[in-house]
């Protein structure tokens, strides 16, 4: 029996109001144990998730020269290909391991807003996307995916409101001005044992609001730290997506809810074999960039104080992954990318 308890939306979005407090009750219990809950009857369109999904894989199958023409030339951006071995996740837990067994392609919000950042902010958050030339039909069905996460996000933030008994659009403010962040996570089948203490993605927690994921449903490794101490598989249901709360939630609740560490682990590498090939997206969706994140007082209780200090969400967020990238020049000379134009170009809007 799985730890990570499995929430059917379509009962919230569809549901009586006996049905959406019912569901909103279950969320609230979830997040104070564990921060992890599977969502089906979510009502996002199989042809949309299918299509990102196996652009995706395309993508990754692409010989390695191909794949770093989609690589930022600056240091620390946030977008397009990140080679393998480039993260290193228990980082932001202060944590020295080897690097992550991975390689990452991602995408961010275009639109340019009315507040705009000051200095670094700007290119971090709104520069532009950086998107392969192959395969053909993989901005279209990134870009398909990345709006329907977003319509996703914000119909679980009005769930979450309803499980800490705010008003449904209490959180809408706070996410006006996207810097969501779509990413596919790519571990290629290992060739060689792990050496000590490596795992294809470290032990962390996610930094902002919530993360919609779509694991693989073939290929397991998703761990989630329970209270006890243990490390429980997370479950692998078609039809559904793995939603876990981010540090700012957290924040927000004065730790009432938690941003649970996880990570990815190869069983089959922990027992002497080699680990198959396995895929995720994960769209995070995060408050705008100059949103203050402060305790919620209904999550204070009479006479308590917050736990933590008011923090901006893009500062955070920019510290948090620098944290975990490897900017080295060392890094940048071995992964220079081969000459060659990209396509840098985003339609109206995206």
């Amino acid at each position: 029996m799985s730890h990570i308890s499995t929430i059917d939306l379509s009962a919230f979005r569809n549901g009586t109001e006996d049905q959406r407090q019912s569901v909103a009750a279950q969320v609230d219990d979830i997040c104070r144990e564990t921060g992890f809950l599977v969502i089906t009857g979510h009502g996002i369109p199989p042809d949309v998730i299918d299509s990102a999904w196996t652009e995706a894989r395309r993508f990754f199958s692409l010989p390695l020269e191909r794949k770093l023409l989609s690589r930022d030339d600056e240091p620390g951006c946030p977008r397009g290909y990140f080679p393998f071995e480039m993260e290193t996740l228990a980082k932001t837990r202060g944590n020295e391991t080897p690097p992550d067994l991975k390689e990452m392609f991602s995408i961010g919000q275009n639109r340019r807003p009315e507040r705009f950042p000051p200095g670094p902010e700007a290119q971090f958050f709104f520069g532009e996307n950086i998107w392969p030339f192959e395969p053909e039909n993989f901005k279209r069905a990134w870009l398909a995916y990345y709006v329907a996460m977003e319509d996703l996000g914000a119909e679980l933030m009005k769930l979450f409101a309803a499980a800490l008994h705010l008003p449904s659009d209490y959180f809408g403010p706070y996410h006006t001005t996207s810097i969501s962040a779509l990413r596919a996570s790519h571990y290629p089948a290992t060739e060689k044992a792990l050496v000590p203490g490596q795992q294809r993605a470290g032990a962390h927690s996610d930094y902002g609001s919530l993360t919609i994921l779509k694991s693989d449903l073939e290929v397991g490794g998703l761990e989630v730290l329970l209270s006890t101490g243990e490390w429980a598989s997370a479950p692998r249901i078609p039809n559904s997506f793995i939603i876990n709360i981010g540090d700012m939630m957290a924040r927000w609740t004065n730790d009432r809810w938690v941003s649970t560490l996880h990570r990815v682990v190869s069983p089959e590498a922990s027992e002497g074999g080699l680990a198959s090939r396995r895929l995720s997206l994960a769209f995070f969706y995060q408050p705008d960039w100059d949103a203050r994140i402060s305790c919620i007082p209904t999550c204070l209780t009479p006479g308590e104080e917050p736990k933590h200090p008011d923090v901006h969400s893009g500062a955070y967020l920019m510290e948090r992954f620098s944290t975990s990238i490897d900017n080295s020049e060392e890094s940048s000379r071995l992964l220079r990318k081969p000459s060659g134009k990209r396509d840098r170009g985003l339609p109206a809007g995206n």
